[in-house]
């Protein structure tokens, strides 16, 4: 009879279903690099999870990747497609606000009309405040600062630089990109009231091919600062522009860094003052536990680590179902409130209140490798990232007017 429990346990360990997590983000188009690098981050911290059981029972993750065409529309066909087969988590954020905010509603009214079967959406790089403020949602977590957030600590050092005196707000037609300069007027325009405001612009996500026009009407108004929320090919074509115009304005960025091409673009265009905002930056000193996780990254994927909120994000998931005790949708978000972990990049909560993670941020400038400040290059040249400021998730932590409604 023991020996009949035995192998009936070893073989509903190996007959156990996997928990499926769908990772939704451009594949295809413009912004199809910037999801390749995301899905490898996402499909490395899954592997990990499953070679070092994570998960009880013998049960194991298994990735579903869907491309979201950087499309509202086509990430909720994605979102059914991954519901239908049988995902119970989302991770997802690389194709901008209004498309984690179509998914997460979508998300919801499903949720709502399959009481056991929802899903949890997981947001790592879509940083509307809107997301974790009035409009909340018990089935989303963000894994990232949110816009307020990374401002804030761009005020900080902004409040440092003497040779900030003319901005330009500089930001792509969609949510995230007026919030940003929204923001960076108010935060911005606090720290340094002396500043003067010269111009703002708004342009299509992904549509621009040359910036040329927009930088001469830049170096027009004067301007030695842009606050611009540009990521990916659009990043990467404006420091083209400026560096054929011969500028090198400061620009406040909050994630451009991280983006494979970006400190190359910014090499061959010579501007040395792109400064950003994230998690931590590569040869960033005081970083073991990165170092160690980039290193085994590197060995396994061939890539360089650029992101540990995106590999941070399925290891919260796995915490919150040990945790609870059960992976039932309900039990795991409740799970996930007010839940603490010693990160790669330190201790991260994920605050209750309107489930925004607290995580640390760190100022830093693309500049050329000196020895001193920037000692590691990136990107196949001598260019790096030199650290300007560090904060606490605390220290940069916001008010949220979130509502939270929970069932």
């Amino acid at each position: 009879a023991a020996l009949g429990a035995l192998l009936a346990g070893a073989a509903n360990a190996q007959g156990a279903a996997p928990y499926k997590i769908a990772f939704i983000d451009p594949l295809s188009g413009p912004f199809a690099a910037v999801g390749e690098t995301m899905l490898l981050h996402t499909r490395f911290a899954v592997e990990d999870l499953n070679a070092k059981n994570a998960l009880s029972g013998g049960r194991k993750f298994e990735l579903i990747q869907l491309d979201s065409k950087l499309s509202a529309q086509e990430s909720q066909s994605a979102l059914q497609s991954a519901i239908d087969q049988g995902a119970r988590a989302v991770v997802t954020g690389g194709s901008g606000s209004s498309v984690v905010a179509a998914i997460v509603q979508s998300a919801s009214r499903w949720n709502q009309r399959n009481p056991g079967k929802e899903v949890i959406v997981f947001n790592h790089s879509s940083i509307d405040p809107e997301l974790t403020g009035k409009h909340c949602n018990f089935w989303h977590f963000q894994t990232e600062a949110n816009t307020a957030m990374k401002m804030k600590a761009l005020a900080n050092f902004a409040r440092k630089q003497p040779d900030i005196h003319k901005v330009y707000l500089f930001n792509q037609d969609y949510a995230h990109g007026k919030q940003w300069a929204t923001y960076g007027r108010q935060l911005v325009g606090l720290a340094r009231p002396d500043v003067q405001f010269v111009g703002e612009q708004l342009h299509g996500v992904g549509r621009v091919k040359d910036f040329a026009p927009y930088v001469a009407q830049m170096k027009q108004a004067g301007a030695d600062t842009l606050i611009s929320g540009n990521w990916g090919p659009d990043m990467m074509l404006l420091l083209k522009a400026a560096g054929e115009a011969g500028m090198n304005p400061r620009i406040l960025n909050h994630s451009a860094g991280s983006m494979p091409g970006t400190v190359l673009a910014a090499s061959q265009a010579k501007t040395d003052r792109l400064t950003w905002v994230a998690e931590w930056h590569p040869g960033q000193e005081g970083t073991p536990k990165v170092d160690a996780l980039a290193k085994a990254f590197r060995a396994k994927t061939g890539k360089e680590f650029l992101s540990p909120r995106i590999d941070l994000t399925p290891r919260l998931l796995a915490a919150a179902i040990q945790k609870a005790g059960s992976d039932e949708p309900v039990k795991v978000a409740r799970a996930l409130e007010d839940l603490t972990l010693d990160s790669s990049v330190g201790p991260v909560r994920m605050r209750a209140q309107d489930h925004q993670l607290l995580l640390p941020q760190v100022v830093n400038t693309i500049a050329p490798v000196d020895g001193k400040s920037v000692k590691v290059g990136w990107d196949g040249v001598n260019w790096g990232f030199r650290t300007e400021a560090m904060y606490s998730g605390n220290e940069l932590a916001q008010g949220s007017d979130c509502k939270m409604v929970r069932p």
